[in-house]
């Protein structure tokens, strides 16, 4: 190849290849559909997608591709994306509006076709799971700066649906407004977990004394601030563009490695993909006794089961004081391992999913 023309006409030949084998491949997607349909299986198989994944990966490793597990997945989640709306549309619902993070989350993994509901609330979120108005559903469950999201986990804990898999986003936020001048912003509005991933630059640029208005989204806020003068938003650049609503200052969150971790949840159990998680509700019978909670947790130890998360929250019982734990631990719930343990404690922990553990 010695122009440019015959490197395009290269490249168109290879395009017309690549869409001849997506074609076939879609061809056995849709018997898969057809099967799945009729056995009552889930679409959704994170475990599955996983070992895909690693296999091209590794495939492109060992062939010396300029491909890496980055690019490979980028591609492929599209792919499977597309796959699932061939075998059985379902409906996504997130925290909305349109370009919100927990959006930017969902249609990283049900891709660019899927039928999203956008939902004001996490609380309306689980609802749509529970009347069936949706498959699945993509909510935030913790921050790596301002920790968990507890309205998220005491959900969890009232509700039968499942985590189904985790992904972990990274969150960078834009400061936007139609002002030219930081001197004319009277109100800002975020989310509020946004005001405190930003502390540091809304103290450098003397705007701490403003009006901070949280609202439900980060959207939302740019949609507010695109509508009224002298305010501003603390909102993703996603979401400023989307609402026409000018950039002032990008990336003015305190720290760099700011991440969100994401839960899709629905009402399936995933098989043993051998990178699990396993997330548990935890309700001691004795919980005033001294120790209980050591001696429930050298269960574990005893197992060698990797705890790798465990957050207290308050029961909410009419009886006064009490606490109940959400645990992440490395396995999954049919580890011969896991079981013995559960078997223990049967009428103390409640299942809240296994699913493939997600790249941090």
């Amino acid at each position: 190849m010695k122009t440019l023309q015959d490197c395009r006409i290269a490249i168109d030949s290879i395009d017309d290849e690549i869409l001849t084998l997506l074609n076939k491949r879609m061809e056995v997607v849709h018997r898969v559909g057809e099967i799945k349909n009729n056995d009552g299986s889930p679409i959704y198989r994170p475990e599955r997608e996983k070992a895909i994944i690693d296999r091209l990966t590794e495939l492109s490793k060992k062939s010396g591709g300029s491909l890496n597990r980055s690019a490979i997945e980028a591609i492929f989640l599209e792919v499977f994306a597309v796959a699932r709306n061939l075998e059985r549309p379902e409906r996504v619902a997130y925290l909305g509006p349109e370009g919100s993070f927990t959006h930017q989350a969902a249609e990283s993994r049900f891709g660019a076709m899927s039928e999203y509901l956008s939902l004001v609330s996490i609380a309306s979120v689980f609802h749509s799971l529970e009347s069936k108005q949706a498959k699945f559903a993509v909510v935030p469950i913790e921050n790596s700066r301002d920790g968990i999201v507890g309205e998220t986990l005491d959900l969890l804990a009232k509700s039968d649906v499942k985590i189904v898999a985790e992904l972990y986003m990274p969150i960078q936020m834009s400061f936007a407004t139609k002002e030219s001048s930081l001197k004319d912003i009277k109100k800002i509005y975020s989310k509020d977990k946004g005001f405190g991933q930003c502390r540091e630059f809304l103290s450098e640029y003397s705007l701490t004394d403003v009006e901070h208005i949280p609202v439900e989204s980060t959207a939302k806020a740019a949609i507010l601030a695109s509508q009224e003068l002298n305010s501003a938003a603390i909102c993703s650049h996603i979401a400023a563009k989307l609402y026409n609503l000018p950039v002032m200052f990008d990336n003015v969150e305190d720290a760099e490695d700011n991440t969100t971790r994401f839960v899709v949840l629905s009402d399936f159990k995933n098989t043993q993909s051998g990178h699990d998680k396993t997330s548990l509700l935890v309700r001691l019978k004795d919980a005033q006794k001294p120790g209980s909670l050591v001696h429930f947790l050298q269960d574990f130890d005893n197992a060698k089961i990797n705890l790798s998360k465990i957050e207290s929250r308050p029961s909410r019982d009419k009886n006064g004081f009490g606490y109940w734990f959400y645990i992440d631990l490395y396995g999954h719930i049919d580890d011969e391992n896991l079981q013995e343990v559960i078997a223990k404690h049967t009428d103390e922990v409640t299942w809240l999913g296994s699913y493939v553990r997600g790249e941090n």
